[in-house]
């Protein structure tokens, strides 16, 4: 496990997340991920650091306004969120991290335009997997 820097497109927000060179992303098909090209790497809150930005953020929400997507108010990039699935995390958008650490990256299909059928689904957070 080690921290790997990530951020928006115009470097106002930025932040770090604990992850493991390996990694699985969850790839889902919803109309919010479809629509912005999110690639979820979902980890509990601490293992996660807001560096700058914190005031450059913007929350949309939406449905059942559970999840609270966080957009940069600058350049409009949602880099990370927390997720309906899991409120107690976050899900970091694998393309806004500096991918030079990362060993080996897999990708798993989430069937997201039925979400209240799969939710179950997903894997529960693990803090030290």
């Amino acid at each position: 496990m080690s921290w790997h820097r990530g951020g928006c497109h115009c470097g106002a927000v930025t932040f770090e997340v604990l992850a493991p060179a390996e990694v699985e992303l969850v790839d889902c098909n919803c109309s919010m991920c479809t629509k912005t090209a999110f690639q979820h790497l979902i980890v509990p809150k601490e293992r996660f650091r807001l560096l700058t930005g914190a005031d450059k953020l913007t929350n949309y929400q939406f449905n059942t306004k559970t999840a609270k997507h966080l957009f940069c108010s600058v350049c409009g990039i949602k880099s990370f969120y927390v997720p309906r699935s899991h409120p107690d995390g976050y899900s970091i958008n694998f393309r806004c991290l500096d991918r030079g650490e990362f060993r080996e990256v897999r990708v798993v299909p989430f069937e997201g335009s039925q979400w209240e059928q799969h939710a179950a689904e997903l894997k529960p957070l693990e803090a030290n997997p």
